[in-house]
């Protein structure tokens, strides 16, 4: 871990605003979340004291000092004796966070950071679609069924293909029964659903190579096949990603 230099980095303030949100701390965080995973505060360095933060943005200082106890919160920075509030190093940053996990994939110049979440998602509904495959009752079964079925009619509809994709995934994952692992999945999810960069190219080429990989999915979960669901599900998410994927970089970290 860095250890501070003792030096404040100052940075842009926003422009005073007529009207604030109701929630002007919340309001701060967010724009300090922003400025530090910029690297306008970069780790080890002192986010401006809180007179100037207070000057900066207009507000008071019981504002500043809530937004600096939610940026401890999630992780960014310590209060530290002597050297003020320090910005700690993007290992200690909660990354399931909505405000970082945003912030850094829009920093985010490769795909690496979309390259993880494809890497922890997998993981996570492989051994999902793994216990579905063993619990699953007839109710479920027969949804997957008829959600494979209604996308093969889907293909030149993205948008629509889309929700019934996330309803397939999600009726494997009410199946598992496992409800952190499903809550930790659309916690992802929530933050790049509607990002170009993670949905990729509209084409209908594509959702027909997708859906072959849930009727995999689901063949395997009707079988009752627990290996196979997982496997099918496993692939069937790297092989999706690396099709949108594009971009700079090598997929590596995506290899197992």
């Amino acid at each position: 871990m860095a250890e501070s230099t003792g030096a404040v980095v100052s940075g842009p303030f926003p422009p005073a605003r007529r009207k604030r949100p109701a929630n002007l701390a919340h309001a701060v965080t967010a724009e300090l979340v922003e400025s530090i995973v910029r690297g306008v505060y970069p780790p080890g360095s002192s986010l401006p004291p809180e007179p100037v933060l207070v000057d900066g943005f207009g507000v008071s200082r019981t504002v500043v000092r809530e937004a600096v106890k939610l940026l401890q919160a999630k992780g960014l920075v310590q209060v530290r004796q002597g050297s003020g509030t320090v910005v700690t190093p993007p290992t200690g940053w909660n990354m399931l966070d909505e405000l970082v996990l945003s912030a850094t994939i829009a920093e985010d110049d490769g795909v690496i950071v979309l390259d993880d979440l494809v890497v922890t998602r997998r993981v996570l509904e492989a051994d999902m679609a793994n216990v579905a495959a063993r619990v699953a009752g007839p109710e479920a079964v027969e949804r997957l069924a008829t959600l494979v079925d209604e996308m093969d009619g889907l293909v030149d509809d993205h948008v629509a293909y889309a929700e019934h994709d996330r309803s397939f995934h999600d009726t494997i994952m009410r199946a598992s029964g496992n409800r952190i692992a499903r809550a930790v999945v659309r916690s992802l999810e929530s933050q790049v659903v509607n990002t170009a960069r993670y949905l990729g190219r509209p084409e209908r080429a594509l959702c027909v190579a997708s859906n072959r990989g849930h009727r995999r999915v689901y063949e395997c979960i009707a079988a009752r096949d627990p290996g196979g669901a997982a496997e099918a599900m496993f692939t069937h998410i790297t092989e999706a990603w690396l099709v949108r994927r594009g971009g700079p970089g090598d997929p590596a970290r995506l290899q197992r």
